[in-house]
């Protein structure tokens, strides 16, 4: 998996210093998370949401391909209540995709790729018998995250497109051999794309 997001790094790299039509852009959204994996069998998780926000850069490589890295904030995590008691595991990303796009004239898309995430923070809050807290659980968890993210959404002319992805955990995010626990769910992002042309690579 690193050896992909590092060549689908370099190809991007290349394709930036050829490309007269590359877009920058700013996206923001809602996150639906949840945990998987044998690990979380049993143990009555449900999704949580969270939000993820930051940039992207949209590189054509063909009349409908591009190359889309993004750069992202991301709050992932799950939840588990019983009654009054509660658990909150609120795992905060710093995460990479390197999207594959095909994109129609028609403004729809289609995208997927590699993501690999660096945890920033890990915490536990909950409620139990009464008694509230919070404790910082980063030490427990794998220090990076990779999942396969699959989407779809559609551009304006005028730069702005809305998008929904399914990243799909590929590894244990747990600090241990044995373990095997995942994370993964569903974000829907408004995006906002300003540079090249605007309507975008197969737009004309």
């Amino acid at each position: 998996m690193k050896k992909i997001i590092l060549a689908l790094v370099v190809l991007t790299t290349t394709v930036f210093a050829s490309q007269a039509q590359i877009r920058f852009g700013l996206k923001a959204g809602l996150n639906i998370y949840n945990f998987s994996g044998d690990d979380a069998d049993g143990e009555d998780f449900k999704s949580k949401i969270g939000f993820n926000a930051g940039g992207l850069v949209n590189i054509p490589i063909s009349d409908n391909f591009s190359v889309q890295p993004e750069l992202l904030y991301s709050v992932e995590g799950a939840k588990q209540e019983d009654g009054d008691d509660r658990a909150n595991y609120n795992l905060n990303y710093v995460n990479i995709p390197v999207m594959l796009q095909f994109n129609s004239t028609s403004g729809f898309y289609a995208e997927a790729g590699p993501q690999i995430g660096f945890l920033t923070s890990a915490k536990l809050d909950y409620k139990i018998g009464g008694i509230e807290g919070d404790e910082d659980i980063k030490e427990s968890f794998k220090s990076t995250n990779f999942s396969l993210g699959i989407g779809a959404g559609y551009k304006m002319s005028s730069g702005f497109g809305v998008g929904a992805r399914y990243n799909l955990g590929l590894g244990n995010i747990l600090d241990a051999t044995d373990a095997d626990l995942k994370v993964g769910g569903f974000n829907i992002c408004l995006i906002y794309q300003f540079g090249g042309s605007k309507g975008g690579e197969a737009r004309k």
